[in-house]
Formats: C-alpha cells, sequence, structure tokens
C-alpha cells in the first residue's frame, strides 16, 4: 500500500487531497448528526458552496442522507469511513511515527490519531473511539477496569459499542470528583461504560479536594473502602494527561501549591500526580487512592490525551514509568518528536 500511496501523491496529488476532504466532511457528519450544511461549514472552515458541492456528490454515492433535520452518514458510509481510517493513517505515516515514538517514549505501544483535538473537535472523539476499539483487544470478561475524569476519557466511553449483555466486567473510578461538570466526572462515565460491557459499576462519593486526614478518615467507612479495595485490583487504568497550571488551576488549589508547582517546574498532572519534565513527582494531591506501587501491579496503562499544547506534559507523564500504552493525536505526536 505504502508504494501505491507514493505513487498517488506523486502522479495524482490533487487526488489525495480530495480523498482527505470528502473523508472529513463524513466524519464530521457521523460524530455530529443530523447536522445542516451552515454548521458543517463553520465546523469545517470550508465554504457552504465547496459543502454543498461534496454533500450532493456524496449523497450520489449513497453515503449520507439528506432530511430536514440535518445530514447523516448511511451504513455504507459508515462502513467507508472505518474502511479509510486505516489508509488515512498510513496516507500520513502516522504508523512510522508511532514506532519513533515508542522506541523514544520506552512505552509498550503508542496509537496516532489524525488531526488535533485543538484546531478540530472531533478528532477528541477519534482519540476516544481508538482507545475503545484498543480496549477491546484486551479486555477480559472478568476485568476490573479503572478510570478518571475528564472529556478525552468520556469520549472513550462513548466510543465504545454495546459488547455484552452481561459480563462480570466491574468499572469504577479511580478518584473523586471534580468541579460540577457531572457527565465528565468519574462516577458518572464509570457508570457510561458499565452499562456499554454489560458490567456493573461503583461510585466512589469522595471529593477530590479533600485533605489527607479527611481521606484517611472516609478510607474507614465500609462504602467507600470497599470501592477502593476493588479499585486497587484493576488490571485495565485509563486516565487523561493534563498541563500542570491549568489542572491545579481547575482543581482549585491553594495559591501556595501553585507557586510551589511553578518553582519545583511541574509541566503535567496526571492521577493526582505532578510531574516535571524529567518525569519526577513534585507534588501529590492528598485524595489519592492509588499510589505509585500500586500502579505498578495494574497490567494495562492507557494514558488518553491529544493536542499540541500538551506535548511536554505527555512527553513527562511517559517519563515518569506510568504510561504503558499512549493514545494521542497528530498535533501532540509531531511536538513530543519535535522535543525528543
Amino acid at each position: 500500500m505504502k508504494d501505491i500511496i507514493a505513487l498517488q501523491q506523486k502522479i495524482v496529488p490533487e487526488l489525495i487531497e480530495l480523498l482527505q476532504k470528502r473523508y472529513a466532511i463524513m466524519r464530521n457528519i457521523y460524530f455530529n448528526q443530523p447536522i445542516g450544511r451552515r454548521a458543517l461549514s463553520h465546523q469545517l472552515n470550508i465554504g457552504e458552496r465547496i459543502i454543498r458541492t461534496e454533500v450532493s456528490f456524496l449523497k450520489s454515492q449513497g453515503l449520507i442522507d439528506i432530511n430536514p433535520m440535518g445530514m447523516t452518514v448511511t451504513k455504507e458510509g459508515e462502513e467507508l469511513i472505518e474502511s479509510l481510517k486505516d489508509f488515512i493513517h498510513e496516507l500520513k505515516g502516522l504508523d512510522n511515527i508511532e514506532k519513533v515514538l515508542e522506541e523514544k517514549l520506552k512505552v509498550e505501544k503508542v496509537i496516532v490519531v489524525p488531526g488535533n483535538t485543538e484546531e478540530d473537535p472531533m478528532t477528541k472523539k477519534e482519540l476516544g473511539k481508538s482507545a475503545a476499539n484498543y480496549l477491546r483487544e484486551i479486555i477480559r470478561y472478568d476485568s476490573v477496569i479503572a478510570l478518571t475524569g475528564g472529556s478525552t476519557v468520556l469520549e472513550v466511553a462513548n466510543g465504545m459499542p454495546q459488547l455484552y449483555a452481561q459480563s462480570e466486567i466491574v468499572v469504577v473510578p479511580a478518584r473523586g470528583g471534580l468541579g460540577r461538570e457531572v457527565e465528565k466526572q468519574a462516577n458518572t462515565i464509570a457508570s457510561i461504560l458499565a452499562k456499554k460491557l454489560g458490567g456493573t459499576y461503583k461510585m466512589l462519593y469522595v471529593p477530590d479536594h479533600l485533605s489527607k486526614e479527611a481521606v484517611e478518615s472516609l478510607m474507614k467507612e465500609p462504602d467507600i473502602k470497599e470501592v477502593v479495595d476493588i479499585l486497587k485490583k484493576a488490571d485495565i487504568l485509563i486516565f487523561g494527561i493534563g498541563r500542570a497550571d491549568v489542572m491545579a488551576d481547575r482543581r482549585n488549589l491553594p495559591q501556595s501549591i501553585k507557586d510551589f508547582l511553578k518553582e519545583k517546574g511541574a509541566v503535567a498532572e496526571s492521577l493526582g500526580y505532578y510531574f516535571d519534565k524529567e518525569g519526577k513527582i513534585v507534588y501529590a494531591t492528598p485524595s489519592i487512592f492509588l499510589t505509585i506501587d500500586d500502579l505498578k501491579s495494574v497490567k494495562h496503562l492507557i494514558g488518553v490525551s491529544g493536542g499540541k499544547s500538551k506535548a511536554e506534559a505527555i512527553l513527562a507523564t511517559c517519563r515518569s514509568g506510568n504510561v504503558k500504552v499512549l493514545v494521542t493525536d497528530e498535533g501532540a505526536a509531531f511536538e513530543i518528536l519535535r522535543m525528543v
């Protein structure tokens, strides 16, 4: 296939450009359906006249439907989108980038999806779907899956199809709640994923910003202790990776702690730990239920994060040794390669 792609790029480069444009249009319709032409034009930053022409072609091929509610992708269109994924992946040379990153970051596996989450919101959905596809490969009928909150991990749950009607899988939050966006909290995401897997889920009713003393006191409560005991048996952990400064603000850390993080050169936050550029822990939030020793016993540590601005944070977290599988996007991948 690589030889064919190389020939196409040399002889008919406009064909490759057109293919990528139509793939982007179909992908955006699929993730936002039903959607109107004007909204699609705004999403892709492509003129409405061009959108109208391309949409007419896609409809004539039976790949999309158009009705008063907006445009939707047909079953044939969905199959084509799935088939084109690998072609676009290879077209962009992302398979080679994955291999280089695996070697540079010293992780078992890297999955890179096309695009940049900071430029195209649909890329985050692709991140989630790719992570969900990988999860399907490794999951066991009796797995214990732990996960954190956040919009990216939410897309992993959303991207998982209904796999089983019933299973022995247990999904449990890896930490307490954060902020007011309930739909992005670990408890909510755990319930979504568990239902997709036909399993059960446990709730961790612990605010994320408690003091160490308060956490130790809560750990004596039987209900909370039961959840934490299950959490420590997890064989799969799915987590997001964020910038230290952004996450310190989001978690409403005291200014004294923010100043400390800045002084220590913290660039990344993941699972309640703050890392410097070399991956060394400079601070840990009190409400942590998975210690570094606990992480060593988790078979599958899956970090999911994208966006060029998070490249340094992703690199630092990988250097910490707490990532075995990284699912990221093209924007972050190229920036990481520039940094290593």
